[in-house]
């Protein structure tokens, strides 16, 4: 049988087929010269045509036994082998985790525990764990739908100032449900827009919960990303974080850093280790958070259960993420903990876009310092994988990004490059 009892060369199975999916695949090849297996529902542009991954297409990606029996059935290919199975978004990682049982007889699964992701995937629960912890938080408030379908039924007050931000507590409730004007993350203006909004969810059949918070002032760039890794003993062996310069705005992708700066900053990271410590924690974990301008302290947002989308940055910074769980769970070794400090730009956008949105001049003088210095880098932008056709799609995507920019976040002023 393949798998973690299996002596063989080690194998990567990744799920998904985005832009963090190839990072991933990139960050395998860099380290160990390997392919990756994606299993998705189609190999789309980020992964396609790519040398470096070989392609498993089923049916229905949303499809979770497709997806299961097809990781079996690839597990059985390579019998032998030490295989390594990844996932890259909450529900995908959610799956994994409620069928580890039977995918641990073939796969090392680095996920944490069922009953632990379910606290923490939830955003209301992740707030109340984070107010024990003294980690600061956004004032929230949480609207349970579960009986929405009574008559009787009515939403709680929202006793917050305009406007605010309201999300699905958990995005795995959230993830089938459809209603004209659905997004990600809502800004919400007025009473009477959350009142539509509550009015939508009900009759769409959401019965999970959703948040409503504070709105932290402050642009794009008071983001910061915060990537770790908890090895299987419980130590912290990866701490990255990342200074945020610019988000996607397209109504799917709201809030997904587009480019951002490696920038070490120990008092954020100490807050996102004592997090992890506290809940016993395992595995890769990324943070989303907020400075306030008001009084400059951290409010953390939410964490994801995995290394997140846009991972490929600490890769970028001379911590390549996938040697911590190789070597972790294949070869058994502890790692000596890493706190990354190498600044480098990761950034999916033209220069002249992204600097058009940096309006703060000593920040966009880094971002111009770091550019002449080369120090930037494109996930999909691999040298070792650079065929015409990926080329193409790279440089198709780069000016797709300029559209989606002046239709979704249009910017009047521009500092120049």
């Amino acid at each position: 049988m393949s798998g973690p009892t299996a002596t063989g060369p080690f194998q990567p199975v990744i799920l998904g087929a985005d832009i963090g999916v190839y990072a991933l695949a990139r960050a395998f090849h860099e380290a160990y010269g390997v392919t990756s297996v994606v299993v998705a529902g189609a190999a789309l542009g980020p992964v396609a045509h790519s040398r470096i991954v070989e392609h498993e297409i089923v049916a229905d990606g949303h499809d979770p036994q497709q997806l299961v029996d097809r990781l079996v059935e690839v597990a059985e290919r390579h019998a032998g082998q030490r295989l390594l199975l990844m996932a890259n978004s909450d529900w995908l990682v959610r799956m994994v985790v409620q069928h580890r049982a039977l995918l641990e007889q073939y796969y090392a699964v680095p996920f944490l525990s069922e009953d632990l992701l379910d606290k923490i995937s939830d955003k209301a629960t992740f707030a109340e764990i984070c107010d024990d912890l003294g980690i600061s938080v956004p004032r929230t408030i949480v609207q349970d739908f579960a009986h929405a379908a009574d008559a009787g039924w009515a939403p709680v007050p929202v006793d917050l100032d305009y406007p605010l931000i309201a999300k699905a507590a958990s995005s795995a409730d959230y993830q089938d449900v459809e209603f004209e004007g659905k997004k990600k993350v809502f800004e919400i203006a007025t009473p009477e827009e959350l009142t539509g909004l509550w009015g939508a969810l009900r009759t769409a059949g959401f019965r999970g919960r959703f948040v409503v918070q504070e709105l932290v002032p402050g642009d794009d760039t008071q983001m910061r990303s915060v990537t770790a890794y908890v090895d299987t003993h419980g130590t912290i062996t990866l701490l990255c974080s990342a200074h945020v310069l610019l988000e996607e705005h397209t109504p799917s992708g709201l809030g997904n850093p587009a480019a951002m700066v490696v920038t070490r900053d120990d008092a954020m990271l100490g807050q996102a280790a004592r997090f992890l410590t506290e809940t016993g924690y395992r595995g890769f974990a990324n943070f989303d958070v907020k400075v306030d301008p008001r009084d400059g302290r951290f409010r953390f947002f939410e964490v994801n259960p995995r290394i997140g989308r846009n991972n490929y940055y600490v890769t970028a910074a001379g911590a390549n993420t996938v040697r911590f769980v190789v070597e972790d769970w294949l070869e058994g070794r502890a790692v000596d903990p890493v706190v990354v400090d190498r600044e480098v730009l990761y950034s999916i956008l033209p220069h002249r876009l992204l600097l058009k949105y940096v309006r703060d001049e000593q920040l966009a003088g880094r971002v111009r310092g770091l550019i002449r210095a080369k120090a930037v880098v494109h996930p999909l932008r691999y040298p070792a994988d650079l065929s015409p056709r990926r080329r193409a799609y790279v440089w198709m995507a780069m000016i797709n990004q300029v559209r989606k920019f002046r239709r979704w976040y249009p910017q009047v002023t521009e500092t120049g490059f």
